[in-house]
């Protein structure tokens, strides 16, 4: 679907070498190093923009609302550059007539991703009075995205409650916890139905066998981690090859235990204590846990964000493994970053899988997990 951009084998090994060696313990971060390494990617966004006020849009109409969203996150206001001319971009993409952020083409097949994304950025924006009906909008628009009766599906369907990029495609734990975070950003309260159908289908994606969860697969490993999609007889990214075992892995798992959260679930709800329990036994901010060793920085920088996003919702400034290890997480996240960012500032992923080979998103996922990092 995009143009792959390809990397010398020495880059993707040195990368990946940097990803998996053990690390000493890490010094905190000063407030000046933090500042330092989000203005260097600031700086690179501004000269990546495109003339529209978007990032990467001949790729994807949806990276832009990733780098907006990231850059008010860190402190880039809406009214400064470049997150100002971010915004128009993100105004241009909203379609009155069908209600979401997406665009005039009709036959745009990630509706659901780029109205979400769109719904945070405007929601971080805090511009009530100019987005709040377009936000209101763009909720309901996402709600009739979801697999449900509307559909034809019923709650013992394996499609129920979920997300996928829009209204055809089948729901993954992707799609859908970008989905729930919009619904949340954008206020929609914990026990809309929308919700309650959502923890329906996340429940199903994890590998525990429970009243929650009876797929034919659910027990066969058990262990608590999260897998890409229940739909379709259930389906992960830690293997390309067909009908390989159905193991979770970190950025999914993370994701899992997100969404549940923002669901209403509770954080001793045995579905969050068993994803716990693994995330603790797999704690690693040099690969996405549950890849195999070849595939450690498969989905390296989304599963950054998406770790940092969800640590700081469990309210544990310190992360204990499985050993009883404590782990300043903000911290081994920032020098992991750190670590990785290029001299022109952006971040980029040699594995460009998932779009990861594109420098504006992959800084936009960095500077995400960053938000969380910054010392106080």
């Amino acid at each position: 679907m995009f143009k792959k951009i390809r990397f010398p084998l020495v880059a993707l090994f040195t990368f990946l070498v940097s990803s998996v060696q053990a690390q000493p313990e890490a010094r905190k971060p000063t407030k000046v190093e933090w500042q330092a390494v989000v203005d260097q990617a600031v700086a690179a966004l501004k000269k990546s923009q495109d003339d529209d006020g978007g990032w990467s849009t001949a790729k994807s109409i949806g990276v832009s609302g990733i780098v907006v969203k990231a850059l008010i996150d860190c402190g880039v206001g809406p009214e400064i550059e470049p997150t100002a001319k971010g915004l128009k971009y993100i105004e241009s993409l909203i379609n009155e007539k069908e209600g979401h952020i997406a665009g005039d083409n009709p036959k745009d097949g990630l509706k659901n991703y780029v109205t979400s994304v769109n719904v945070m950025a405007l929601a971080a924006a805090k511009k009530e009075e100019k987005y709040k009906k377009v936000i209101g909008n763009a909720a309901g628009y996402l709600k009739k995205l979801q697999w449900d009766d509307g559909e034809g599906k019923k709650p013992e369907d394996e499609f129920y409650g979920g997300a996928g990029y829009d209204s055809k495609s089948r729901p993954d734990l992707s799609n859908t916890q970008f989905f729930i975070d919009a619904l949340r950003d954008a206020g929609i309260a914990k026990d809309d139905d929308a919700f309650k159908k959502v923890v329906v289908f996340v429940s199903r994606c994890q590998n525990l066998k429970s009243e929650f969860n009876t797929m034919p697969w659910a027990g066969k490993i058990n262990d608590g981690r999260f897998i890409y999609s229940a739909a379709g007889g259930g389906s992960t990214k830690t293997s390309d090859e067909a009908n390989a075992p159905l193991t979770g892995y970190g950025s999914m798992t993370y994701a899992g235990v997100k969404s549940m959260i923002y669901a209403g679930v509770a954080k001793d709800d045995p579905r969050v204590k068993g994803a716990l329990a693994w995330l603790r036994k797999n704690y690693s901010v040099e690969a996405n846990p549950g890849m195999p060793p070849q595939l450690a920085a498969r989905g390296l920088f989304y599963y950054y964000h998406t770790m940092a996003k969800t640590l700081d919702l469990l309210g544990e400034d310190e992360f204990i493994d499985d050993k009883g290890a404590k782990h300043d997480w903000r911290t081994d996240l920032f020098r992991a970053i750190e670590k990785k960012q290029t001299k022109d500032g952006t971040w980029t992923n040699p594995t460009d899988r998932w779009m990861e080979g594109d420098p504006n998103l992959v800084s936009g996922y960095a500077l995400m997990a960053l938000s969380y990092c910054k010392p106080k």
